[in-house]
């Protein structure tokens, strides 16, 4: 939509909590404050405070000392902000960067990616997965001594 910004949530930060929360979820089955807090490396009153946030927001339910759960829009926001994550590694992937760069450049690139462009990485991704002459060939376009 023009004019409309392609984010999926308000901030960085958000984004982490919202991915941290649904990886916590889909692992142990829930998601507590001390889990988020050591996964992402922050104190426990910054994860408190922004769980509150996220709560006014709409996006979890936060009941302290009892965990958190995502909203129908938290997990969709999660689920898409995951998607971006896996489709941007997948891509770098098939270039055959080092993991360590993978990593370093999908951290920061997902939280920029406007879904147009997502869409664009995923079918080049598509197609050259399914062509691996053509993968081949992006490859030495890449580095011309493979």
């Amino acid at each position: 939509m023009p004019g409309r910004s392609q984010r999926t949530s308000g901030s960085v930060a958000m984004d982490d909590y919202l991915e941290q929360i649904l990886h916590l979820i889909v692992a142990k089955g829930y998601a507590r404050a001390v889990d988020i807090s050591k996964n992402l490396g922050i104190s426990q009153a910054s994860v408190t405070n922004m769980l509150r946030k996220l709560d006014s927001e709409g996006l979890v339910k936060h009941e302290k000392y009892r965990g958190t759960v995502l909203t129908d829009e938290g997990h969709r926001i999660a689920r898409a902000i995951i998607e971006r994550h896996e489709t941007l590694t997948r891509f770098l992937r098939l270039f055959g960067l080092d993991e360590e760069t993978i990593y370093r450049d999908v951290e920061g690139m997902e939280h920029h990616v406007s879904r147009p462009t997502l869409a664009v990485i995923r079918a080049i991704a598509d197609l050259l997965e399914g062509n691996p002459a053509l993968l081949e060939e992006a490859r030495r376009k890449v580095d011309p001594q493979t």
